[in-house]
């Protein structure tokens, strides 16, 4: 009995892993800035969501998700304004082909539609008799919808997987340049993330 029960596990777990179907949570960082605009640096963020795999052929999976990831960008200090902080925050939806070079190794690209769920600015202005804070939720000049193309690889370790990848934005984020410093300002955001393979 108790091998038969071992046998039995033993192809469970085999079934499972040969799955083409899974659902992988997912949780990591970002580092992001946003093009066209002055003096800016990389700014770190959360991101956390899940995606669901599916392997078409032997070399070949398609995965799609949906990603809340906190975006933005930072500023160097000058004589009129310092602690400059920009933090969006987006529902992603990355739709992408991933090719496995070698088992365990895959590249991808894909497609990258995203949602504006929010937007914070905080900085202090220097007004001649002290520094006065500024902090803004607007995102009335700000358009809601995003699109990027995300490119990267990931590596499975047994059911965990790592992945990096590289968010470029297609589209401009302001809806006019008057109350921004670059009316053709795009996302750019670095991703990195630990994920588990859970087969379906």
């Amino acid at each position: 009995m108790m091998v038969a029960v071992a046998m039995m596990t033993a192809v469970s777990a085999n079934a499972q892993s040969e799955s083409n179907m899974w659902v992988k949570p997912m949780v990591g960082g970002t580092l992001a800035t946003v093009t066209k605009v002055n003096d800016t640096k990389m700014k770190f963020g959360l991101v956390a969501g899940a995606e669901f795999g599916y392997h078409v052929i032997e070399p070949l999976a398609i995965t799609g998700g949906l990603l809340v990831s906190m975006q933005g960008t930072k500023a160097k200090d000058n004589p009129a304004m310092k602690d400059f902080s920009w933090t969006t925050t987006y529902l992603n939806i990355p739709i992408m082909a991933n090719y496995y070079i070698v088992k365990g190794l895959a590249v991808k690209a894909g497609i990258q539609p995203g949602f504006l769920l929010g937007s914070k600015v905080k900085y202090k202005v220097n007004e001649g008799m002290g520094w006065i804070d500024f902090e803004s939720t607007s995102t009335d000049n700000m358009k809601k919808f995003d699109l990027s193309i995300p490119m990267g690889l990931s590596y499975e370790i047994a059911d965990f997987v790592i992945d990096a990848r590289y968010n470029l934005g297609v589209l401009k984020i302001a809806k006019d340049s008057e109350k921004m410093v670059d009316g053709d300002a795009k996302n750019s955001v670095i991703m990195l993330t630990v994920g588990y393979k859970i087969p379906l």
